[in-house]
């Protein structure tokens, strides 16, 4: 291809006319077209750099490159592909850093070195790797569209080798072969309305639009109603404020409320197969941390490295704002294709107020009307759009996957009324509000039972019931109730001291403190502490419940205070102490003599 763009321009379709920071206008020739969300190359000397159609308007159209645009200038020669913003899928992603465009970091630091040249791309998936396949299907096999034709290993899992997401009807499997193959290797040719095609192992999908949504209206797929919830090992999520597989949720908070800690241990401990990280404008510090930590870290579920089940996709807030907001939808991508073999998966977006604001500086370069801060009006529309892409779905081969959506926003100064948190709350079902006060009274996790809410109680109840206890829903209820009543005396005390309230009140407020110090509260760095099964926590709630609903007939405060500062001690000790070890014994009968002598009393 020449170099010069004014010679290229006619012979690629388009020309830049107009240059806005990251937004480029361009002019379509009139033999050519061009669709919304289509890909492009933006041609400046020797370096392509990638670009999506956002809005077209007659023969121009509006383009957002995901490179830095210096040295862009009107006349320059746009190459349109055809192809929309798709997601490579297929065996080897596991593992892996992605950036927002599914560049693997680590490929490209090894070629390119720690500075990155602009345009400098590599493929997604090790193309030379040979995976070994198996098929489930012989020739002649009728298939539907996302069905399974045979698989490889990956990990501690079995690799599902599917028919392309996109074919419209089922096909017929005339070819199928056996062995060690490469991404590129042709593992089975189908035939649907007198036409034969090849598949590989690898196959491709536009980011923005569901995988399951053309199965769905097909029924090669069906929505279920999940039922079960996803046990994160941390004692207020799971008794107080539960998340069902499949389901949503989100964690606000201001900045050093625990975040980043929260949501590694619950990519660690929680009961999903895969977890996805996508840190959509997360600081490069903590992003840092997170690819460090995840290959070192232990992981209790298959033995290996968190790694060994883990996607990231890293976009920091110092990389190209069009990129971070491509990254969100490329991790959905990444983990409905997982969820489609019948795999539970959870995504965590780190943090979905930086992805907005990328959305904002984008909305504003096109000059669209803005809404409230100055964010898109459609920004309500766009969070919707991107939660209700989590769910439970029946795969074609009776399989069940689910893919559980939990957000992290980061509202300036802890304002929860700001837009993007305002909106995610109308959108998810569970609300882990993080309070600053109490990260800083070193309160982990720093999740709020007076704000914090799920409407998935009533919604799990019946497995809760089934699987845990009957009573489990009402005494939750009796529990929470506590706390707001030790809340409404707290704030008298705040005023009158302790002496304004009755020792009735004073004993009140001292329970309610029992539940959040030894319940509530868990040690993220201690092994035993740092995630509790549901066996256990059952255990730890009908302790707590006995030691709240006992009359224990206390005097005066001093005796009330000292009686339950003992018992906390207590209690806490024996969260950490692991459940086949004697110190496990030893603290239960210590909180049980402890009762007993203050009742003998």
């Amino acid at each position: 291809m020449s170099q010069n763009p004014e010679a290229d321009a006619s012979a690629l379709g388009a020309t830049v006319v107009e240059v806005r920071e990251s937004l480029v206008l361009i002019e379509v020739d009139d033999k050519a077209a061009v669709k919304k969300n289509e890909v492009g190359f933006v041609h400046v000397g020797e370096e392509r750099l990638k670009a999506e159609v956002l809005r077209i308007r007659g023969r121009t159209a509006d383009m957002q490159v995901f490179e830095d645009t210096s040295g862009v200038r009107v006349g320059d020669a746009v190459e349109m592909t055809d192809e929309m913003l798709s997601a490579v899928l297929g065996p080897g992603l596991l593992g892996n850093v992605f950036d927002g465009l599914q560049n693997p970091l680590h490929v490209l630091a090894d070629q390119f070195g720690f500075f990155l040249p602009r345009g400098a791309t590599v493929p997604p998936l090790n193309m030379t790797r040979t995976w070994e396949f198996t098929p489930t299907v012989s020739s002649g096999d009728r298939v539907p569209p996302g069905g399974v034709l045979g698989t490889v290993p990956e990990g501690p899992f079995v690799h599902k080798i599917m028919v392309p997401f996109g074919e419209r009807e089922p096909v017929t499997v005339s070819w199928i072969g056996a062995g060690h193959f490469t991404l590129q290797d042709v593992v089975a040719r189908i035939e649907s309305n007198g036409q034969e095609r090849e598949v590989t192992m690898m196959q491709r999908w536009p980011v923005r639009k569901p995988i399951p949504e053309s199965l769905i209206r097909r029924q090669f797929a069906e929505r279920l109603f999940s039922q079960e919830p996803l046990t994160t090992g941390t004692r207020i999520i799971d008794a107080f404020f539960p998340i069902a597989m499949g389901g949503t949720g989100c964690i606000p908070g201001p900045f050093g409320a625990g975040k980043t800690v929260l949501q590694s241990t619950i990519a660690r401990y929680s009961s999903v197969d895969i977890v996805v990280v996508v840190a959509c404008g997360e600081r490069a510090g903590e992003v840092v941390e997170t690819i460090t930590l995840y290959p070192e870290t232990h992981d209790p579920r298959t033995g290996g490295t968190l790694m060994d089940r883990t996607i990231i996709i890293c976009n920091t807030s110092s990389m190209p704002v069009a990129a971070r907001e491509a990254s969100i939808y490329m991790g959905i991508t990444l983990a409905e294709y997982y969820r489609q073999m019948g795999l539970n998966v959870l995504l965590i977006a780190d943090s979905t107020s930086r992805w907005a604001q990328a959305m904002r500086e984008t909305s504003g370069r096109m000059e669209e009307i803005p809404g409230e801060e100055a964010f898109p009006a459609y920004l309500d529309s766009s969070i919707k759009s991107v939660y209700e892409r989590a769910g439970v779905i029946q795969c074609p081969d009776g399989s069940q996957g689910s893919l559980t959506m939990i957000g992290t926003v980061s509202p300036a100064g802890g304002n929860f009324e700001e837009p993007v948190t305002q909106s995610t709350l109308g959108t998810v079902k569970t609300f882990l509000g993080l309070s600053y006060d109490r990260a800083y009274k070193r309160f982990y996790p720093a999740i709020d039972p007076l704000i914090s809410w799920s409407r998935y109680l009533g919604q799990l109840d019946p497995w809760l019931s089934k699987n845990l206890d009957p009573n489990w829903g009402r005494d939750i209820a009796q529990l929470r109730q506590l706390l707001l009543d030790g809340d409404t005396i707290n704030q008298m005390m705040q005023v009158t001291g302790e002496e304004g309230i009755t020792l009735e009140d004073f004993v009140t407020w001292q329970k309610s403190v029992l539940i959040d110090m030894a319940f509530l509260q868990q040690d993220a760095f201690d092994e035993v502490d740092a995630c509790m099964p549901r066996p256990r926590q059952l255990a730890s709630l009908r302790m707590i419940k006995r030691l709240v609903t006992l009359d224990f007939g206390f005097t005066n405060r001093d005796e009330a205070r000292n009686f339950f500062t003992q018992v906390t001690g207590l209690y806490k000790n024996w969260n950490y102490s692991p459940p086949d070890s004697p110190d496990y014994a030893k603290y239960e009968q210590a909180i049980e003599t402890a009762i007993q002598e203050q009742l003998a009393k």
